[in-house]
């Protein structure tokens, strides 16, 4: 495991998550439960997270985009957190159980979409004391590390124009090399924002 305080950015996030009580989401039915991992790993001069490029998949509403590892519930489930510590060795082959520190937990998302199922998703943040090496299924396309300091510039900022038929919306979004952050995993992000900095 670990060693939070080894890393003064790491000891400061614990504090702060620590200090923090995440909003749970109404649950009002229907509803299915998910959870996803914010996986961080420090490196010498600050910290960097992994992030996910869904496969494209029928059937999948957010087939494609951008996200961090994470998904539903399973029947029979103990928690949220082994959701999510499943979900993330599924789909990257790294094991949270034995590699990474749990340093808290977000405000619970449930977006209230005609686009998307009646989902409320809870996000976890962990650390890893090293690069695991990745194994991705086939629901992931790739997956990559982008240092924080640069999901959080200012200057990658941007507004998208998102399409689906009969509908045309604009969505903040993070732009990341040639990928565009949007959606849930961009109000995640937010979230974790004003606890980073």
């Amino acid at each position: 495991m670990i060693s939070i305080e080894s890393h003064p950015e790491l000891t400061r996030l614990a504090r702060a998550l620590s200090a923090t009580t995440p909003t749970p989401a109404p649950r009002d039915e229907p509803f299915h439960e998910a959870a996803v991992a914010l996986v961080l790993h420090p490196m010498a001069d600050g910290l960097e997270t992994l992030f996910i490029k869904r496969a494209t998949r029928d059937g999948d509403p957010w087939s494609g985009q951008i996200a961090l590892p994470g998904g539903r519930r399973n029947a029979g489930e103990e928690s949220l957190m082994l959701t999510a510590m499943r979900e993330t060795h599924e789909e990257t082959g790294i094991d949270l159980s034995t590699n990474g520190s749990l340093l808290g937990e977000l405000d619970e998302l449930r977006p209230r979409s005609p686009l998307l199922p009646p989902i409320i998703v809870r996000p976890f943040v962990f650390a890893v004391t090293a690069r695991p090496s990745l194994v991705l299924s086939d629901e992931v396309a790739e997956a990559f590390w982008v240092p924080l300091r640069e999901v959080f510039d200012p200057a990658r900022r941007q507004e998208i124009s998102i399409s689906f038929p009969g509908i045309h919306m604009k969505r903040s979004a993070i732009g990341v090399g040639e990928h565009v952050i949007w959606g849930m995993t961009e109000h995640i992000l937010r979230t974790f924002e004003g606890l980073w900095r």
